[in-house]
């Protein structure tokens, strides 16, 4: 039980990332005041939070009603994880945890982001959404309790990437642009080991299923 909780905080945490969601909210926000930098980090990790909390409760429910397998969505997002490890490595953009350059540039002309980059991809991206549904469902065979864990841990991520926002400045004179790419990257092997642990455990379950059948 303390290792699948354990192993749910560390893969929020690097699929999350809270130290990389920095230099991109210090630098859509540079012109904004204090106050207004705390108020749209707030407001970004209130949607993301709502937005990961929907999906551990109801993402289970929509994959039943699709007829998706828990061995399919386990494999489906190991590799979608997998896709935003190697964007954490090799530090190349493809959308799928941070915005592209023309979704930069939309965002930067819009008064608000914290919808849109930071909630979305940044914080509840796709990878932080299939982690959640995918940790809900193995959690589901050990109680209620452990499914709260799952959740409480989750939003504890999320709160972490709320006081990285609001102390963005100094992080960013901590650890700079090289320091954040390096931990980026560390992240980026872990969660790919993780990736490859979630398609592994998919296979194993689809084949153990069509052998008993």
């Amino acid at each position: 039980m303390h290792e699948f909780l354990w192993q749910t905080f560390v893969t929020l945490l690097v699929v999350i990332d809270p130290f990389a969601v920095v230099p991109v909210f210090i630098s859509l926000t540079r012109n904004d005041s204090t106050a207004l930098k705390k108020k749209t980090a707030k407001k970004a990790c209130l949607i993301g939070a709502c937005l990961l909390v929907s999906f551990a409760f109801l993402g289970d429910k929509l994959l039943d009603a699709m007829n998706i397998t828990e061995p399919a969505f386990r494999i489906a997002g190991g590799f979608l994880l997998l896709l935003a490890a190697i964007e954490m490595v090799i530090a190349r953009n493809t959308g799928l945890r941070s915005p592209t350059g023309d979704e930069t540039k939309e965002a930067i002309q819009r008064d608000d982001i914290s919808v849109f980059p930071l909630a979305i991809p940044l914080i509840a991206g796709p990878g932080a959404i299939t982690s959640t549904v995918v940790l809900m469902r193995q959690a589901e065979t050990m109680g209620y309790l452990i499914q709260a864990g799952v959740v409480i841990l989750a939003m504890f991520v999320i709160y972490i990437t709320y006081l990285a926002l609001k102390q963005g400045d100094r992080i960013m004179k901590l650890l700079g642009v090289t320091g954040t790419n390096v931990l980026t990257r560390v992240f980026g092997i872990i969660l790919a080991a993780l990736a490859v642990e979630n398609i592994l455990t998919g296979l194993t379950i689809f084949i153990k299923s069509a052998l008993r059948s």
